[in-house]
């Protein structure tokens, strides 16, 4: 698994896991997905998890929460954009890609954006 940290510097009031998180691309995610006459989907809710046990693991911070809209569609090049929200109410998108399908497995990057959005 390639990790690529981007050196950044956050705006003032960014806090700690936000700071942390920014610039991160992992690859090499996967899971096992249901399977019906069409691609494999990845619920949300799974996708979310995953993506926060990751960046959590790479960090070595706690698990940050993070948010997705909807299903992952098992297809090569599909991308979703899910949210993490750091515990002072900022927020920070990170951007899902399949990158394979193997089977019933879905293997994806994960890449969070360089800048965070202030809470409101």
């Amino acid at each position: 698994m390639g990790i690529l940290y981007a050196m950044t510097r956050p705006p003032a009031g960014v806090s700690i896991m936000t700071t942390v998180v920014v610039g991160v691309l992992l690859t090499g995610c996967s899971a096992s997905v249901e399977v019906g006459k069409s691609e494999p989907k990845m619920s949300s809710d799974k996708v979310a998890s995953l993506v926060s046990e990751k960046l959590a693991a790479t960090t070595g911070q706690p698990k940050p929460d993070i948010s997705c809209p909807e299903d992952l569609v098992g297809k090569v090049g599909t991308t979703m954009r899910c949210k993490l929200t750091a515990n002072d109410g900022s927020t920070l998108g990170v951007t899902v890609s399949v990158t394979s399908v193997e089977g019933k497995q879905i293997n994806f990057d994960i890449e969070a954006d360089a800048t965070a959005s202030p809470a409101s």
